[in-house]
C-alpha cells in the first residue's frame, strides 16, 4: 500500500463511519464524485486545498485523516513486506 491508497482508505473509513455516500461527500466537499472515487482507491492524489475541503466535509481536521493514513501505512501487515 502506498500513501495515496492509505489516505484514500482513511477518507473512505471516515465517510462510512458517518454513513455518507460518495455523492454526499462530493456535494459537501465541492469535488467531483469521480474524484472522490479515485481518491478512495488511491488513484487520484488530492491537492492541499482538496484535502482541506474533504476533511471539513467529513467533520474532521486534515491531520486526523493523515494520522489514520499513517497508522494504515505502519500496520503490522504492512511492515511484513
Amino acid at each position: 500500500m502506498d500513501i495515496a491508497e492509505a489516505f484514500g482508505r482513511a477518507v473512505k473509513a471516515r465517510r462510512a463511519e458517518l454513513g455518507m455516500t460518495q455523492e454526499d461527500l462530493s456535494d459537501k466537499g465541492e469535488v467531483a464524485r469521480s474524484f472522490v472515487s479515485g481518491m478512495e482507491r488511491g488513484e487520484k492524489a488530492p491537492t492541499v486545498n482538496t484535502v482541506w475541503k474533504v476533511a471539513k466535509a467529513l467533520g474532521s481536521e486534515p491531520s486526523d485523516l493523515w494520522l489514520t493514513a499513517e497508522r494504515l501505512m505502519e500496520s503490522p501487515a504492512r511492515r511484513k513486506r
